[in-house]
């Protein structure tokens, strides 16, 4: 393919987005936008961000701007909706995610999760925060999701925000293929790279899939380090989950691992305190939420965690946990 030719095709090339955040100072150095991208290839039993996970765009509901007006119902060529008292049931099975009842809807109670975008169009976009990259040494992230599952518009995106000057990181599972990792690291300075669970049974049970091909491409990641050539910087981040991840024994063992096989190349290791604040988010999907009565976990189990990952063979100072905690209960003294 010529290069005009290739160049022609960046600019049409379409990728589908969940939400733009900015201001985020959560998903790599600095201040940051962060790119959420429809599509996951593990299905996390905790995941905090469902909406991501199908990469088809999904309608939900949001009964509070609700003026019952039932004009969605009347535009809706497949019959997939239906209001009650009870409130809007939607037919998924039915549902094309056309996105017409959102558009027609006069109060904005229905809302299309996953948003169409060029590439150009959304790199224009992003570097609208260039300001506040520049003076916080920030830049973008591109998350999801996962961005493997759109690797082709992801690593378009990830290029043209480098041409531009932007500081750019990818956040991933590494649950993909070898061709589609290092089409993401092309143009990433760095990498967020999730490590949940060390025991692939465990992993398959709380995922759906093994950690095999995500181990091994955790080292293929690791042999950047340090080369000529991005990423440069590598931060594991390891979820908290009750019940799931939060154990002495999963956290020792991804510690040991590391050690083993990262050769002290990892910048961070950030453990990630569990949330609960996606509940709404299940009930707008018409989905059940195996932890939704799970609660945060305390300062102080964070802690002996982090105590735990220092001591399992990493460099203690990259051992950070991050997230809201519950104020522990003390005993009563009397």
């Amino acid at each position: 393919m010529k290069k005009t030719q290739q160049i022609d095709q960046l600019k049409t090339l379409e990728g589908r987005i969940l939400e733009i955040v900015r201001m985020s100072t959560e998903d790599g150095p600095g201040i940051r936008t962060t790119v959420f991208m429809k599509g996951c290839s593990l299905k996390c039993l905790w995941c905090h961000n469902p909406e991501s996970i199908s990469p088809q765009p999904q309608l939900c509901w949001l009964g509070t701007r609700c003026i019952g007006c039932k004009t969605c119902l009347s535009v809706c060529a497949e019959g997939a909706l239906a209001l009650s008292e009870a409130g809007m049931k939607i037919d998924r099975s039915r549902c094309t995610g056309c996105g017409k009842c959102a558009e027609e809807c006069p109060g904005t109670a229905l809302e299309l999760l996953g948003k169409v975008w060029k590439v150009n169009d959304l790199v224009r976009e992003l570097i609208k925060d260039r300001a506040y990259f520049e003076t916080s040494d920030g830049g973008v992230t591109v998350s999801g999701g996962d961005p493997s599952m759109q690797s082709e518009f992801a690593s378009a995106v990830l290029k043209g925000l480098r041409e531009k000057g932007i500081h750019t990181a990818v956040d991933t599972c590494g649950h993909c293929s070898r061709e589609t990792l290092d089409r993401l690291l092309s143009y990433s300075a760095m990498v967020l790279y999730d490590m949940k669970l060390i025991d692939p049974y465990a992993h398959k049970k709380f995922t759906g899939f093994s950690n095999e091909r995500i181990l091994e491409n955790l080292k293929h990641v690791s042999g950047y380090m340090g080369s000529h050539v991005h990423p440069r910087q590598l931060w594991v981040r390891t979820p908290i989950i009750p019940g799931a991840t939060a154990f002495h024994e999963n956290i020792s063992g991804i510690g040991r691992w590391m050690a083993e096989n990262l050769k002290g190349v990892v910048n961070r290791w950030e453990l990630c305190a569990f949330n609960n604040l996606c509940r709404d988010k299940y009930l707008r999907l018409g989905q059940k939420w195996g932890f939704h009565d799970a609660q945060l976990l305390s300062a102080e189990f964070m802690e002996e965690l982090a105590e735990t990952a220092r001591r399992s063979g990493v460099d203690p100072g990259i051992v950070v946990w991050s997230g809201s905690t519950r104020i522990q209960q003390k005993a009563n003294a009397n």
